[in-house]
């Protein structure tokens, strides 16, 4: 097959949204959590490529276009938030506090579980911005040393886990108050979580938005501070 008629932007842009899009429509007919959206759209991205063996710069001359507007989509979680500011003045220090244990938690239990598990040094500097939102988790993970592509894949089943998860865990531990769910969700699971935040309700949607920015940058803060744990 000639696939150099491929190597376009189009194809990748193409690809995805249609990849996403067969997701959704599995989705919608089967409601299965794990049958969500975006792996699903990973998945046949995979099946696609690897069948027809298309080489992976075909693909990202269109899907860098993509991952150019995550920034964007990200910034645009701010119109719920400004609609809960009252929420946010009210919760200002659980906040704080909540996204700095969070933020914090969440680096030292990967840290130390992937020291259990004998992980590569290199592969646990790239999984360390798990839960942070994808275009501050690149840049982390190029001042910590490790690999970008790594860690994008981590934030992505770190963001599809959250999404699953979110709801049962609520359920389980019984947490009840939209504050703290939305803040849990996003701490954990980002932007990919907070699409579940905002299905739950507009105040978990709005503080699992707040909660991305805020332990993206706590995160970036503390992150190289724990290093050490590494040996």
């Amino acid at each position: 097959m000639d696939i150099s008629i491929l190597n376009t932007p189009l194809f990748g842009l193409i690809l995805t949204i249609a990849a996403f899009h067969i997701g959704l429509f599995i989705f919608k007919k089967t409601k299965f959590p794990v049958l969500n959206p975006l792996l699903v759209g990973i998945i046949i991205v995979m099946i696609i490529m690897s069948v027809f063996n298309i080489p992976l710069d075909y693909f990202r001359k269109g899907g860098d276009y993509i991952t150019f507007l995550l920034a964007p989509a990200t910034i645009s979680l701010a119109l719920p938030l400004y609609r809960q500011l009252d929420k946010l003045k009210k919760n200002f220090v659980p906040i704080i506090i909540g996204s700095l244990v969070g933020a914090a938690t969440a680096i030292i239990s990967t840290v130390l579980l992937g020291k259990l598990l004998g992980i590569d040094k290199l592969l646990l500097l790239s999984f360390m911005p798990k839960s942070i939102t994808t275009p501050i988790g690149i840049e982390l993970s190029k001042l910590l040393g490790g690999v970008p592509a790594i860690t994008i894949f981590a934030i992505l089943v770190t963001g599809i886990a959250g999404n699953v998860l979110a709801p049962m865990v609520c359920r389980y531990f019984k947490i009840k108050h939209p504050v703290a769910k939305g803040i849990g969700i996003g701490i954990s699971s980002h932007a990919v979580g907070t699409s579940k935040a905002l299905e739950m309700g507009e105040i978990e949607g709005a503080m699992s938005a707040l909660s991305i920015v805020i332990s993206g940058i706590i995160t970036f803060i503390i992150a190289p501070l724990f290093i050490f744990l590494l040996g």
